[in-house]
């Protein structure tokens, strides 16, 4: 007998907190990643920094190719990367672009994160100029109020 699969829409529980992270650390890291970033095409380089639970943070810089729809983005190179480490629990998100004013996640990233947090604070950064009165913040569910999500079958 197979499993029955349901769909909802997840209810975010408003425990995004802008306290108790160290915010500049956060930010520091998408900044020095996004030099790494491989945009030969575009010349968008964009950086991200993922805080975990379990106290680290995890990097990721966009690798364009030249089939732009295999380009991997920054935000879900960090978030691969913690999963791999064996995270499934997120505290926070940085992300650095070269865009005035500063870039928020694309689509796919935002329904990638969303598989795992609604109400993960995100703040977005222009390099170069990435003080905190530039910072553009948000949440995940601001960006996404009503992502799709399939719960797994029990079992």
């Amino acid at each position: 007998m197979s499993a029955e699969r349901v769909f909802h829409l997840p209810t975010p529980d408003h425990s995004a907190t802008w306290e108790g992270i160290d915010w500049e650390a956060l930010v520091d890291a998408a900044v020095r990643c996004r030099e790494q970033a491989y945009a030969p095409y575009s010349d968008f380089r964009v950086g991200a920094a993922l805080l975990a639970a379990n106290g680290r943070i995890y990097t990721g810089c966009n690798v364009e190719n030249r089939v732009l729809g295999l380009t991997l983005c920054a935000e879900r190179g960090a978030l691969s990367a913690a999963v791999v480490d064996g995270q499934r629990t997120f505290v926070a998100m940085a992300l650095a672009t070269g865009a005035v004013p500063p870039s928020t996640p694309c689509g796919q990233c935002r329904d990638a994160l969303a598989e795992f947090s609604c109400d993960l604070p995100v703040v977005a950064v222009t390099a170069g100029a990435h003080d905190a009165p530039n910072w553009n913040r948000f949440t995940l569910h601001e960006l996404l109020p009503e992502p799709f999500v399939l719960d797994p079958p029990a079992g």
